[in-house]
């Protein structure tokens, strides 16, 4: 296959854009790319460099018959609808449809670490969207992103400004990875000419218990922070008692429990296989967030 044109699914969002980014920095040629987003006007920039922009809704089928025409490798990036009355599953089966029908030969999906045996909220639905993959027929590359390092600012800055983080992940470690080296490694596969079929697991050079993590955010932020040791149902009822919604819920706790039970704490070289390159450490995601952690 001599200079496929590829899709990216969901380009607007973060994943999605430094996908791009990547894609074009690598000389792929902007007309051999497709990029589809619910709301074009988002990516206006994109096609202003000659990027091939159509409108998508996995939650609209007829819609993705026209926007995956003429797609080779499809790169579906799983979509945010983890809160209830959402169908993940149908969404991704749904584009996996679309670009087998386009005639695609390759699918690449962003998915999360040992599905089967996660014991986070949200593990079925990608399960259930890498089953819909895998018996497309088509080649495919599934990519088992682990927790990005940019998800730390979703808590730490609060926990800082308090001085105490509450956790049920006892020692356990998890391995975080850039987010940028997740759009790098989807960039490659997608720039990959292999018709074969793997899974890689995306994970940083080293696993990080909450203690340690706690450590590094003192050392940056020069705050004091202490960790506050609980059981899943404490956590749990602590996490009700500030109105945080059930599903947010399950997912936090279920992530400590995940993490207290060893399912996060992979180290392997899939990434370096994949990109050849190294991913990026944990310590230097703090030194470029020193302001965010200390503000």
């Amino acid at each position: 296959m001599t200079n496929p044109t590829i899709l990216v699914t969901g380009a607007s969002g973060k994943l999605g854009r430094e996908t791009l980014d990547f894609l074009l920095a690598a000389g792929k040629d902007p007309a051999r790319i497709i990029a589809t987003t619910r709301d074009v006007s988002k990516l206006a920039g994109y096609a202003e460099k000659g990027v091939v922009v159509r409108q998508a809704d996995f939650n609209a089928p007829e819609t993705l018959t026209e926007a995956f025409a003429g797609a080779e490798r499809v790169a579906i990036i799983s979509t945010d609808a983890v809160a209830p009355g959402t169908d993940r599953v149908a969404q991704h089966s749904a584009a996996v449809d679309a670009a087998k029908a386009a005639g695609a030969r390759h699918i690449i999906y962003t998915s999360l670490p040992n599905p089967e045996e996660s014991l986070i909220s949200f593990a079925g639905d990608h399960l259930g969207s890498e089953k819909a993959v895998k018996d497309s027929g088509l080649g495919y590359t599934i990519l088992r992103n682990t927790w990005y390092q940019e998800n730390l600012l979703m808590s730490l800055p609060q926990a800082l400004e308090h001085g105490v983080i509450m956790s049920a992940a006892g020692n356990g470690k998890l391995s975080y990875v850039a987010h940028e080296d997740c759009a790098r490694a989807l960039a490659a596969a997608l720039l990959s000419e292999t018709d074969g079929s793997a899974i890689y697991t995306l994970v940083g050079p080293e696993g990080y218990s909450i203690d340690e993590i706690a450590a590094l955010a003192r050392e940056f932020s020069g705050k004091p922070l202490e960790v506050q040791h609980v059981d899943s149902d404490t956590l749990r009822k602590t996490l009700e008692g500030v109105g945080l919604p059930p599903f947010l819920v399950d997912m936090l706790v279920s992530t400590d429990d995940n993490i207290r039970t060893g399912r996060f704490d992979i180290i392997n070289d899939d990434f370096e296989r994949l990109t050849g390159r190294k991913p990026k450490p944990l310590r230097a995601f703090f030194e470029n967030n020193r302001e965010a952690l200390s503000a």
